[in-house]
């Protein structure tokens, strides 16, 4: 079986998850598409990151990303750093003929994600930006059926996506730097309710928002809200804080249309609530366990009703990478695209501009020739 080889950029929450999803594959999707070879990875803080090499199983560590563009071994490079260190890295390793991955949001605005899109899919190689959820067994499940018009005309999205964790003025990391993150909870969550609703139910057509800041001193949002039209006439919300006290990781949508509906909680990942209404108006919506043999994914894993978990969701994402890179097809639609991270970047950016304004904004894409 062939290798590929594997360069790394961060090696704390998306560089672990990553790694661990690069080790599994090897075993459980046999045969692997590619075999990952682990073989360098980079971070500023040399301590941690040859800690982290150690840890992972790559072969070395860098301090200067550069290294491991650079490294002739590298055939697939994966940016889970800041979002201050998406661009550069990311195009220097599709400019040196090398596939990428790289973590939301894409940029830190939609014009630095236009461009990373721009020069990386000018090089011809694979690129995917990482929005996990896709690869939700039960979100996959409800693409499926609404891809197979069980819902009928879709009339209604609603997405939220509310942590906790940052209720606290003296937290001090990149996330709260604008000049790091571009945005707060938009870009760190929002983004990722924004995927889905595309993924789900098409384009944004327009959005009315407001965007807030609610601890003293802090430079990025805490929370946003938003009123959104999709293109195909449906209408929706879509959520995000930081400050939601009680919730931990609670991204948690909802879907209704003519012939009936779908709801989801993250934080009971492996379960679709399905509702139809030619047969369940009497009991209301079915709780479906999605672990079944035909069920999206659940062919790498265990029997029914063992459930898989989070971090299995980048198996799913990286496994779907490889396969799109030895049969040269397309990493779109079920994969994220960095043309998919730039159109949710446009959407942010609207909402940032609507909550400044107190305006309703009207969305426009660009394309790579215009």
């Amino acid at each position: 079986m062939n290798e590929i080889g594997i360069g790394m950029l961060g090696y704390a929450f998306m560089g672990k998850a990553h790694s661990k999803a690069f080790k599994e594959i090897a075993y459980l999707a046999w045969p692997p598409p590619l075999v990952p070879r682990l073989v360098g990875i980079a971070g500023r803080n040399a301590e941690a990151v040859g800690d982290a090499a150690a840890r992972y199983g790559y072969e070395y560590a860098a301090t200067d990303w550069r290294e491991v563009v650079d490294d002739d071994r590298v055939g697939l490079f994966d940016n889970g750093g800041p979002n201050a260190l998406h661009a550069e890295p990311t195009i220097a390793a599709a400019e040196a003929g090398k596939h990428v991955v790289c973590e939301k949001p894409l940029g830190r605005d939609a014009e630095e994600s236009y461009e990373i899109w721009r020069r990386v899919a000018a090089t011809g190689v694979k690129h995917m930006c990482a929005f996990n959820y896709r690869f939700v067994p039960a979100v996959r499940l409800a693409r499926e059926l609404i891809d197979a018009g069980e819902l009928g005309e879709i009339r209604h999205f609603r997405g939220r996506y509310l942590q906790d964790w940052g209720d606290d003025a003296a937290l001090d990391t990149w996330r709260f730097q604008p000049e790091e993150a571009g945005s707060g909870a938009l870009g760190d969550l929002g983004a990722h309710v924004v995927d889905l609703a595309r993924f789900l139910n098409g384009e944004l057509a327009s959005v009315s928002a407001l965007v807030k800041t609610f601890l003293p001193g802090r430079r990025v949002d805490d929370a946003i809200e938003a009123a959104v039209e999709f293109e195909n006439g449906s209408i929706g919300t879509i959520e995000s804080s930081r400050l939601a006290l009680g919730r931990r990781n609670a991204f948690q949508w909802e879907i209704n249309g003519s012939k009936g509906s779908l709801a989801f909680d993250m934080e009971r990942m492996n379960e679709l609530q399905v509702f139809r209404a030619d047969g369940d108006r009497a009991r209301g919506f079915r709780n479906v366990l999605v672990t079944e043999s035909n069920h999206p994914f659940i062919e790498l894993w265990w029997p029914p009703g063992h459930i898989v978990g989070w971090g299995d969701t980048f198996v799913h994402e990286l496994l779907h990478l490889l396969r799109a890179i030895v049969d040269d097809s397309d990493v779109a639609p079920h994969g994220a695209t960095f043309e998919d991270g730039y159109r949710a970047a446009e959407v942010c950016d609207a909402i940032v501009r609507s909550g400044a304004n107190g305006t309703r904004e009207r969305l426009s894409y660009r394309t790579l020739t215009s």
